[in-house]
């Protein structure tokens, strides 16, 4: 018999999710057994956690090389906790149903649980069409200063944790 956790997590639909990206699987993300390659689904966590924290939280990954980015209007882009940085601490994943080229995939995101200096990420991809979920991952960073890569004493940068409580999960989720 699957844990409860497990189950829930099969019955997960879209709208479990507060923030949403389309994408394209290609060619060569398929692999010897015709179906996406784990590695792949690994891409996934990291580009939808990523330009999540990007877009609603004002990380800037690309400060230490260009500390003056230019917004996509062309005026320069407001960077707000650039002194940390997040690392991967964890990673898991459920598969249900296989998912392979050419599928368009519905990438679903929400913050599972969030703490002082660590957010984990529930991320939940759908085949476009269909109201199954094929894959449940879940992924950790702990958000470290930059400089001496050990958490600060106050914790994650308050920006960025306002813009993780956007979309976490439930009242539990926050300790």
């Amino acid at each position: 018999m699957a844990p409860p956790e497990y189950e829930a997590k099969k019955r997960r639909v879209r709208s479990d999710y507060g923030y949403h990206q389309v994408h394209q699987t290609r060619w060569f993300d398929n692999d010897m057994y015709a179906h996406l390659n784990n590695t792949v689904y690994t891409a996934l966590f990291d580009t939808i956690a990523n330009a999540y924290l990007i877009e609603h939280c004002g990380m800037n990954p690309f400060s230490v090389n260009n500390p003056t980015p230019k917004s996509q209007s062309g005026g320069s882009a407001v960077s707000v906790g650039t002194d940390q940085i997040g690392l991967i601490v964890s990673t898991h994943a459920d598969f249900f149903a296989s998912v392979a080229f050419p599928d368009i995939l519905e990438v679903g995101l929400r913050v599972a649980k969030l703490t002082s200096s660590t957010v984990t990420w529930e991320i939940g991809v759908f085949r476009k069409g269909e109201e199954n979920v094929k894959m449940v991952g879940t992924y950790t960073h702990v958000f470290v200063l930059r400089e001496t890569m050990r958490v600060g004493k106050g914790g994650m940068e308050a920006p960025v944790r306002q813009g993780l409580e956007k979309i976490l999960s439930g009242p539990d989720s926050k300790l």
